[in-house]
């Protein structure tokens, strides 16, 4: 057994770990240090981001704005730019 909060050993104000490679599938633990940006990028597959801890500010080329919480997802469609920042140190998961 492992906890997300031990995953967050890099100096990077962003960092990403895969938890789950399945033969459709990947799950994928993000940690954004306060006041840390994941910069633009798009994904090829539909995905679905759920915030574990902290607040994010989501933002896509389609002028999306959402503010992520805990508890909170949002659907990411594919091929659309997207970005991420945080307000505080935050957890996510990526499920595509």
């Amino acid at each position: 057994m492992k906890n997300l909060n031990e995953l967050d050993k890099q100096d990077s104000d962003v960092s990403a770990i895969e938890l789950f490679k399945g033969g459709i599938g990947i799950v994928t633990a993000i940690n954004i240090k306060r006041n840390g940006t994941l910069k633009q990028h798009i994904t090829k597959t539909p995905a679905l981001l759920i915030c574990v801890s902290g607040t994010i500010n989501y933002e896509d080329e389609n002028e999306q704005q959402f503010k992520l919480e805990q508890g909170d997802f949002v659907n990411i469609l594919p091929n659309v730019k997207h970005w991420l920042y945080a307000t505080v140190s935050s957890q996510l998961v990526l499920i595509k």
